[in-house]
């Protein structure tokens, strides 16, 4: 995609995406065959909800619609949110992974898994994890030494939230016994 053609898109599509109060976070335009695809990837401090990508789906579409951004040819818009996996780019991006274990790439060489503890202007707070009975030791890593940063994947990471679930239910079930003895 030529700068001309991103910069006009992102200038077009920022302001729909900050009415949405969401983050935009890429615009990709590539072949899929004969047509362009248009991949719009959004995010916020809250995640986003298949609705809000539905919603700003269709207000990009009557936007692009009406100018001729895209130009005359056919294209396919898909507007997502990033993967669990993405790459932490931005200081935004950090602040959210605040509590998940992240893989980083340093810039002098070498790789750190660690979990983020907190986020500041300068950097990050870290604990790195304890290996074979040792105690978790922290760290701080500047944005400068940090080459790459991904988020890692848990699969059986026991979260606060289902520590302090009441027995016999999920963490995050909000439903009082009042509300089941109801729908008895």
């Amino acid at each position: 995609m030529s700068t001309t053609q991103s910069e006009r898109l992102r200038g077009l599509l920022e302001p729909l995406v900050s009415a949405k109060d969401l983050d935009l976070e890429e615009i990709e335009v590539s072949r899929a065959g004969r047509r362009r695809m248009l991949r719009v990837v959004v995010d916020s401090d809250h995640g986003v909800e298949l609705d809000a990508c539905a919603e700003l789906s269709r207000a990009i579409s009557e936007k692009l619609d009406e100018t001729d951004a895209m130009g005359e040819g056919e294209y396919v818009l898909e507007v997502t949110s990033p993967g669990a996996d993405r790459p932490l780019t931005e200081h935004r991006h950090y602040v959210r992974a605040t509590g998940r274990l992240v893989r980083f790439q340093l810039r002098e060489g070498g790789e750190l898994t660690a979990r983020i503890l907190g986020v500041d202007d300068e950097g990050v707070d870290a604990e790195v994890p304890g290996v074979k009975g040792r105690k978790p030791t922290a760290r701080r890593l500047a944005f400068a030494d940090i080459a790459k940063a991904r988020v890692e994947i848990e699969f059986n990471r026991k979260d606060d939230k289902a520590a302090d679930a009441p027995e016999g239910r999920p963490a995050g079930d909000d439903e009082t016994d009042e509300t089941k003895e109801e729908e008895a």
